[in-house]
């Protein structure tokens, strides 16, 4: 018997702007192939074209207040007054900031997922208003919701540590990514296997400068490869811009076939955030075959396993430029890695795997049976 899901408190699909964008692209086609009728809504500027249905998917396009601080919850909020009677079984909320509003389908009799991703008030684009406020919608996300979603172990074990919190693991998927093209690696001026990935909103907490910084202390004449936006991050762009030196590319928002090809020609991947939660980005990575160099955080060495090299939270600039040099200097390293990546997807992270996890538990919290 098929289930009636609306997705709700994100940009929308189905462009790609960041995990969640990717998680419910790829998982909510999927859920349609089973049987169930599923809506996602979206924010109408990001939604631009899409039409009405995406592989099945029926999407809905509503307005919000184009603000750093208030575009998610107004958006979620004229979001969940949009579907309050329109009977939906399970309403799935992505983004702990969304707490404040997950209760009001229950009203209705629907069953709410809230996945809260990682450490949301530790990103540094936050001022303290807004940190408070996450931290705030932490402490009520498990009284809003029927059943807290967490991505990483260590965010589960956090929720119940300091909320007493059951929640429920369910990881991010990726999928195993190939492109032999080069168009995008032309248009920028790159050689396959010449170029270090650094692939991201940028935004602070990706640390991006981080990156650029220690890419300074390394001798080679590989490229380091910058690509993401952020729409309200001009400020802090322009300063990495200011900081980098004639060997970093900025290439922008980089999507679909150009990212794979982007991410498929890169001698390895970094990611220098240290904001706990899984990053998809590195999944995706992992899926395409490349060696990837991440900080030392619980739930990014979660990820990798043994198929990753992390260097030193509590020294980043210099352990991460020391890594950088290591694996530069020794490429067999970096292929040896390479080896184990794809397999490491196939086993843990794949989004069939994800939807089932997915499907069944939607099923659990209503009480049903497939």
């Amino acid at each position: 018997m098929g289930l009636k899901i609306a997705f709700m408190g994100f940009r929308g699909i189905p462009k790609g702007y960041s995990g969640f964008e990717t998680f419910v692209r790829e998982l909510a086609p999927r859920l349609v192939e089973r049987g169930h009728e599923v809506t996602v809504y979206g924010r109408s500027y990001h939604m631009e074209g899409a039409g009405d249905e995406y592989k099945g998917v029926r999407l809905v396009s509503l307005p919000t207040i184009r603000s750093k601080h208030l575009e998610t919850i107004t958006h979620t909020t004229l979001s969940v007054l949009h579907g309050l009677f329109r009977g939906y079984d399970l309403v799935y909320f992505c983004i702990v900031g969304n707490a404040p509003v997950a209760f009001i389908p229950r009203l209705m009799g629907a069953k709410v997922f809230l996945n809260v991703d990682g450490a949301d008030w530790q990103r540094e684009k936050w001022g303290g208003f807004a940190r408070n406020y996450l931290r705030v919608c932490e402490r009520v996300a498990p009284w809003t919701a029927n059943v807290i979603v967490a991505d990483a172990r260590v965010i589960q074990q956090k929720y119940e540590k300091l909320y007493g919190a059951r929640s429920l693991f369910i990881p991010y998927g990726a999928n195993i990514l190939r492109d032999d093209g080069t168009e995008e690696l032309e248009k920028h001026g790159l050689t396959k296997g010449e170029y270090i990935l650094f692939v991201s909103r940028l935004e602070p907490e990706n640390r991006a400068d981080l990156l650029i910084e220690a890419f300074k202390k390394v001798k080679t004449d590989k490229k380091l490869v910058i690509v993401g936006s952020a729409p309200y991050g001009q400020e802090y762009i322009q300063s990495l811009k200011d900081a980098a030196d004639e060997r970093v590319i900025f290439t922008g928002g980089v999507f679909d076939q150009g990212y794979r090809q982007l991410s498929c020609g890169a001698y390895l991947f970094t990611l220098p955030s240290a904001v706990d939660g899984t990053r998809p980005v590195l999944l995706d990575q992992l899926g395409v075959g490349n060696c990837v160099l991440v900080c030392g955080t619980p739930a990014n060495s979660e990820v990798a396993g043994d198929h990753g090299v992390v260097f030193d939270p509590k020294n980043p600039l210099e352990s991460l430029a020391n890594e950088l040099q290591r694996l530069i200097d020794n490429p067999d390293i970096v292929e040896g890695y390479r080896q184990g990546a794809a397999r490491r997807i196939e086993e843990s992270y794949s989004w069939n795997m994800v939807t089932e996890m997915n499907e069944k538990a939607f099923f659990e919290a209503l009480g049903k049976g497939k």
